[in-house]
């Protein structure tokens, strides 16, 4: 399915994938973002399947897209089947290890057309814990440079016109000449090399988006930066373990044992759905801040002693929303230990029960939630090798 045919299951979450976004800044982050002549995405990896979150006029513009069809979807949208697999395992690998990436990509146009372009991504950290809050993609169009097919040979370009012209083993540059091409062709070239102007002119736009929402964060009192800076003690999920605990669907919560007072370090999108809060409401917080005033203490006493004790548990207990509502929740909580065995986070599962009808001796975790539990187990651990 295109991105035009399912685009229209994508309005209604629109306003709220930019609304994560705004949060960020103040009001008046779009607006100056817009004013950028650059060509640029911006993406959250704390929502689930790293999306868009803003996407520039120029971007739009060199695309096709609306920017209802392009927010809410993640990036690889855009791919196509002659997309160099090579560029997007560059892309991803920056992504896990958090890291600025420069890379020539093949990409498609809302018409199909493909075209070569150079692609800069750098991560945007907040300031006062060092998370991954962004990724900043800056998109250049190659405009004509040397290219290589799959024999290696190497080919001049004029414009958008591409074709080698060898004798033997050898190519003769000077009767390379400017010839009349499809657009389609472009499919077939291996790689394009982005020239040193392109370079230049990418690295000055990431420099040109990274100020504005610095300078706009730090109007809404939530510092980005463009450098990590953790806080002694500070929890920093990486952004491959992030992304991978995005994929799980269930309601849950991470919290980290080793800090004061065990915060929530995330939230999954249903867990939000459940609760009524925003993620940011929610981060650092203990989970405690769902309890009220008729809240048993004793089912609290009984999750404390299990946590301290590094053990599971199941539970009902009664919890309120954000809007104050309450509803019981069947909770299962369970140690998630990384590779060396040490107790990394506690998972908490959360399913909405109906009422209150079931003796605390007689509760079992329902299979769904072992399901989650394992999974951000494997998340967790595969995140720990990966940066060890």
């Amino acid at each position: 399915m295109s991105i035009t045919q399912s685009s229209a299951s994508l309005f209604s979450t629109t306003e709220e994938k930019e609304g994560t976004f705004n949060a960020r800044y103040s009001l008046w982050i779009k607006e100056a973002l817009d004013e950028l002549p650059h060509s640029f995405t911006i993406t959250d990896p704390f929502i689930s399947g790293h999306p868009i979150v803003f996407a520039s006029p120029g971007f739009l513009k060199m695309t096709g897209y609306s920017r209802e069809e392009v927010i809410g979807r993640n990036g690889r949208a855009f791919q196509g089947p002659k997309t160099n697999r090579r560029s997007i395992m560059e892309i991803r690998e920056a992504i896990r290890e958090e890291r600025p990436v420069q890379v020539s990509i093949l990409n498609y146009r809302k018409s199909g057309s493909p075209f070569w372009m150079l692609f800069h991504m750098i991560p945007v950290f907040g300031n006062d814990d060092g998370r991954v809050i962004h990724f900043v993609a800056v998109q250049v169009p190659i405009s004509g440079q040397k290219m290589r097919n799959g024999s290696g040979c190497s080919e001049m370009v004029f414009g958008s016109c591409r074709r080698e012209v060898c004798l033997g083993s050898f190519v003769h540059q000077e009767r390379a000449l400017p010839v009349e091409c499809d657009e389609q062709e472009l499919e077939n070239w291996e790689h394009c090399e982005a020239s040193e102007s392109e370079k230049l002119k990418s690295a000055e736009a990431v420099g040109s988006v990274l100020s504005v929402l610095t300078r706009y964060s730090e109007f809404a009192g939530r510092l980005v930066c463009g450098k990590r800076n953790c806080l002694r003690g500070a929890d920093c999920l990486s952004s491959s373990l992030v992304i991978s605990l995005g994929r799980i669907k269930q309601s849950f919560v991470l919290t980290n044992p080793c800090l004061p007072d065990m915060p929530i370090v995330y939230a999954s999108d249903a867990f939000l759905t459940l609760t009524g809060y925003k993620r940011h409401e929610v981060l650092g917080q203990n989970c405690r801040f769902l309890s009220g005033v008729d809240t048993d203490s004793s089912v609290l006493y009984e999750m404390k002693e299990c946590i301290l004790k590094g053990q599971p548990c199941t539970v009902q207990i009664l919890n309120y929303r954000k809007d104050k509502s309450t509803f019981w929740n069947l909770l299962h909580i369970s140690p998630v230990r990384n590779a060396s065995g040490k107790t990394a986070y506690f998972v908490g599962v959360q399913m909405e029960a109906s009422c209150k009808d079931i003796e605390s001796k007689e509760l079992r975790p329902e299979p769904r939630q072992l399901s989650v539990v394992g999974a951000v187990r494997v998340a967790v651990r595969s995140s720990f090798m990966a940066t060890c």
